[in-house]
């Protein structure tokens, strides 16, 4: 297959050379070597299962009005079915063996296919070993065929299952087995480093580039835990997170395959870099994991699962308690530049500065991400995140946030972009303090939007630079709403506390509105305000541009970023659950 791709890019390059010289000899005398007639080429090629062997498949120059023997002669178990492309001067587009006339230039495609009674089976495997039997590739069978296929593992790694169409496949769980063929099938022979139990899962700190697998959930029952991780081991600190330092990272894959970690207790607050894993490298990936009732205590970059991330955490959670003093996160204490997709946690959260219900500092995109536990701090607190400095969209947060200054539902401090995310969670603290986000900078690389198409509900509670959305911001917020209670002493608004402005951005609000009734205030640095009646009115709304539609009560229409139930309903956003 590979074979084939590789030779249609050759023609095709080929194809882009002779095609510039054509429309500079075309009609040209002399071009043909002496007659001074017209000259075209012809482009053959074909699909799987065949191939054109007169004239070949290649590029050739005929004479105007020539006519050409085209022969295409299958593979064993495939047959032809037509020719396609410039096919409209060839003799019989259904016929292997026929003639095309030369007037113009053509490119043109025999196409074959597996015989009725055969199937082709194509086979692959992961990275640690190889199918043996009967190899790697392409394969046809006759039907009703059963066949043993073998996969090999290398030195230090196991087989742990074949994917993919596995319906007829003997024992899935055996490198050793068979498959009965019915139909056309692809399968792939999965390869890694097993976890079964603690002693396996600390074992990977000895190859931190190596693929590891989870095989079944670990708690307190499961060997190795009191050694391990327990409240009594390592002296009472409990688990030793892999990777312990920044230049001493986990760079392989570790893949929990849905299963969970029960029970990992961690005190340790005195260091760096404390979670399951420590520390996660440039090239690592964590997926597929749930760390169930955590206890985690560290000092600086801390999480539940990850303690500091340079690489990719996806489709994973986190629950229990989670406590540091800078970078704490539910589930990722400090995310460099790499993505969080797919991720919650419902741990509660305690730390100094820069503390998020799911990550405490995030300089990446996260995305389709929530977190619902209560998070409190000092400065830089959020209910989702306590700093952001990258791309947040489709995310949401639940828990109550308490802290100094610079506190929010969704996040302490905004200085990326926020797109489709809410916040509900009560908000209190003393300064720069948001239902949504506590202080908002307008994005440094470029004119964007720092607040776009999000919401916030929570009851506000501060000081100074108090908003319902925004306690105080240097952004942009647009297409945004809040309804929560707001209360401070100065520069108090119901929708946003204050707009400031730096060397690349002001504070600027657009479209954007609050509910005068439901937060107590009739003023604030930017918006609309609105009563309830307005803020369930969708006029209010698509009269200032937003991407919304009405909607019935239990209904939602993911064509458009705001769904209303109007009348009934402030706007939601279509995505949310």
């Amino acid at each position: 297959m590979l074979g084939k791709l590789n030779r249609y890019l050759i023609r095709f390059g080929i194809f882009l050379i002779t095609a510039a010289l054509i429309a500079g000899m075309a009609g040209c005398p002399g071009s043909d070597g002496g007659d001074g007639g017209d000259y075209y080429y012809l482009t053959i090629a074909s699909t799987y299962g065949g191939a054109v062997t007169t004239p070949g498949e290649s590029e050739s120059w005929y004479a105007a009005n020539t006519k050409v023997e085209l022969v295409a002669e299958a593979n064993e178990h495939y047959h032809f079915v037509n020719w396609t492309g410039d096919v409209s001067n060839i003799a019989d587009v259904y016929a292997p063996a026929t003639k095309i006339t030369m007037n113009d230039h053509y490119f043109v495609t025999a196409n074959f296919e597996l015989d009725q009674a055969w199937y082709y089976l194509t086979i692959d495997s992961t990275y640690g070993g190889s199918v043996t039997e009967p190899g790697e590739g392409y394969f046809a069978y006759a039907a009703n065929t059963t066949l043993d296929i073998v996969a090999e593992a290398d030195e230090g790694y196991s087989f742990l299952k074949w994917t993919g169409d596995v319906g007829t496949i003997a024992d899935v769980q055996a490198a050793a087995t068979s498959i009965t063929i019915y139909d056309c099938y692809s399968i792939t022979a999965h390869f890694g480093i097993a976890i079964w139990d603690w002693h396996d899962l600390n074992a990977i700190r000895d190859n931190l580039g190596g693929r590891y697998y989870l095989m079944n959930d670990l708690d307190s029952t499961t060997p190795g835990y009191d050694e391990l991780a327990s409240p009594i081991a390592n002296g009472g600190k409990g688990w030793e997170p892999i990777g312990t330092t920044w230049n001493n990272t986990f760079m392989g894959t570790f893949d929990g395959q849905g299963y969970e970690i029960h029970d990992l207790f961690i005190n340790r607050p005195d260091e760096w870099g404390v979670g399951l894993f420590g520390w996660l490298g440039e090239a690592g990936v964590i997926k597929n994991i749930g760390i169930v009732n955590v206890t985690v205590i560290g000092g600086i970059v801390v999480g539940g699962l990850v303690g500091g991330s340079y690489g990719t955490v996806g489709d994973s959670y986190s629950t229990g308690s989670v406590t540091g003093t800078i970078n704490v996160g539910g589930l990722v204490g400090g995310n460099s530049f790499e993505s969080v997709s797919d991720c919650y946690s419902t741990c509660s959260v305690a730390g100094d500065r820069f503390v998020g219900g799911l990550i405490g500092h995030s300089g990446g995109p996260v995305t389709y991400c929530y977190a619902t536990g209560n998070v409190t701090g000092d400065d830089h607190v959020g209910g989702l995140m306590g700093q952001s400095t990258g791309l947040v969209s489709n995310s949401y947060a639940t828990g109550s946030v308490a802290g100094d200054s610079s506190v929010g539902g969704l996040m302490g401090e905004n200085e990326g972009r926020v797109r489709n995310c809410y916040a509900t969670g009560d908000v209190s603290g003393d300064t720069r303090i948001g239902g949504l986000i506590g202080l908002a900078h307008g994005w440094r690389y470029g004119d964007c939007v720092s607040v776009g198409n999000s919401y916030s509900t929570g009851s506000v509670t501060g000081n100074s630079y108090v908003g319902g959305l925004v306690g105080g911001s240097y952004g942009t917020v647009s297409n945004s709403y809040s309804t929560g209670s707001v209360a401070g002493m100065s520069y108090v608004g119901g929708l946003v506390g204050a707009n400031w402005c730096t060397d690349w951005s002001c504070g600027i609000v657009t479209s954007s509105f609050w509910d005068t009734e439901t937060s107590g205030q009739t003023t604030s640095a930017g918006g609309t305000g609105k009563t309830t009646t307005e803020m369930q009115d969708i006029a209010t709304f698509s009269g200032a541009g937003w991407n919304i539609i009405a909607v019935t009560l239990n209904e939602t229409n993911p064509a458009y970023i705001w769904n209303i139930v109007n009348n009934v309903t402030y706007p939601f956003l279509s995505w949310q659950p």
